[in-house]
């Protein structure tokens, strides 16, 4: 029931970290997939090694918080394709680390706008074909800072949050279409960007970042952070008929830091 064989998957923020690896897993698993993101290059690196496993890649340079980028996206996706099956919105940045009152306003509208409103046109784009097919999945990629405060990320907490409550509403709207809308939170991913978290918020709170990195391990009851291929998996569970009764959830990938 995990397979994915002759569905068509997009990805956005598919060029590294949780967007690579779901884009990866969801070739392994049978999909053909559209991989979006700002960054050309690193997008090629990725759909040669989609293609090396035998699956068909579309790369689209994309700014997901540019409507007419992603309408663009679309376009091309459509045209190649001629329809999709599921959707996963991770393009996402990681905002600044800083108190709110030393937080500017640009700072803050950049990361509603790709975190936030970046799922909003990702999903928009790509609904009227899974309407009028009534079928499909619309997967999310939150945080656990969605749900729990983490010091000097407001912006992206409240990015986060949002995605949460468009994922539980949008689930509602679109049931009777046979559609499934639901978003992955993941804990600290391991990798580069968790390690500039960590020295980010090693240097505003004047700390050692081997206990500012303590901060998301020893919280969780695995004691550890979460590797990437382990939220890839659950987008791929998302997708697939096995989770075709779920929708409206919020899925915890966070090794036990969060457990609500």
């Amino acid at each position: 029931m995990l397979e994915l064989g002759g569905q068509v998957v997009v990805v956005t923020g598919g060029n590294r970290g949780i967007g690579r690896a779901t884009v990866l897993a969801m070739a392994r698993a049978g999909a053909s997939v559209a991989i979006a993101a700002r960054d050309r290059a690193a997008l090629e690196q990725v759909a040669r090694e989609v293609e090396a496993a035998g699956r068909e890649c579309l790369t689209v340079a994309c700014d997901v918080a540019d409507p007419a980028s992603v309408e663009a996206l679309g376009d091309s996706v459509l045209e190649r394709f001629g329809r999709v099956d599921a959707v996963v919105g991770n393009a996402g940045v990681a905002g600044p680390t800083r108190p709110l009152h030393e937080i500017t306003p640009d700072e803050w509208r950049e990361c509603i706008a790709t975190d936030l409103d970046g799922v909003f046109l990702t999903f928009r784009r790509f609904l009227s074909g899974l309407i009028e097919r009534r079928r499909g999945s619309l997967i999310a990629v939150s945080s656990m800072t969605g749900k729990r405060p983490l010091w000097g990320r407001t912006p992206y907490a409240a990015a986060k949050m949002g995605v949460i409550g468009l994922v539980r509403t949008l689930a509602l709207e679109l049931g009777p279409y046979g559609i499934r809308v639901n978003s992955v939170c993941p804990g600290a991913v391991e990798g580069p960007r968790m390690a500039r978290v960590i020295r980010a918020q090693a240097m505003a709170q004047g700390i050692s970042e081997s206990e500012a990195r303590r901060h998301f391990t020893d919280p969780a009851a695995l004691k550890r952070m979460v590797p990437a291929d382990d939220v890839a998996a659950a987008c791929v569970f998302l997708a697939s008929e096995a989770a075709a009764s779920i929708t409206g959830e919020d899925l915890n990938v966070s090794a036990g830091m969060v457990m609500y």
